[in-house]
């Protein structure tokens, strides 16, 4: 008797055991609806889908896009405008994602950094550009919603004002 109570023992003792880690290995990510929201954006952006790009963002005339070619665009309906006629004309895209980071500024804020390539047919004529992006998402009610994007071209042309203090000679890694 004493050895069937040792063994229940045990036996109930790896089963407790078995069950906390399977309950800390299930733990969520925080950073995952984040990626999910940031994994949408690219999928319109590959379906030349300004709805669904848009719908990555949040709906404000606050939200700020700092543009690859240097210009601002301010709120969301301009942005949208700006989209729908871009995506009028673009078809074909490709894009390559690469060295994405999530990072959680707190439970309601979260910033995504990657670098890009994309390649599109605009107006029929091939296009190509390339460069780094930072996301600023903010948890809206229960959506994720991009606030802030900032784009900047990996390879920007030489005649660009570049201050000295810019200036490097270090090869950056890829």
């Amino acid at each position: 008797m004493k050895k069937f109570a040792v063994i229940l023992f045990l036996v109930s003792a790896f089963a407790t055991v078995s069950h906390a880690q399977k309950a800390a290995a299930a733990k969520a990510d925080p950073s995952k609806p984040v990626r999910d929201a940031f994994e949408r954006l690219l999928e319109g952006i590959r379906q030349v889908d300004a709805a669904k790009v848009m719908s990555a963002y949040h709906n404000s005339d606050r939200t700020l896009f700092f543009n690859n070619n240097g210009s601002v665009t301010l709120g969301w309906e301009t942005m949208r405008q700006n989209r729908e006629s871009l995506y009028e004309k673009t078809k074909n895209v490709s894009l390559d994602v690469t060295g994405v980071r999530v990072e959680m500024l707190g439970p309601r804020s979260a910033y995504v950094s990657c670098k890009w390539k994309q390649a599109q047919e605009y107006e029929g004529k091939l296009e190509q550009a390339s460069g780094r992006m930072t996301l600023i998402f903010r948890l809206i009610g229960k959506d994720w919603k991009i606030v802030h994007a900032h784009t900047s071209p990996d390879n920007p042309p030489p005649n660009r004002p570049v201050l000295p203090s810019e200036r490097t000679t270090q090869q950056e890694p890829r």
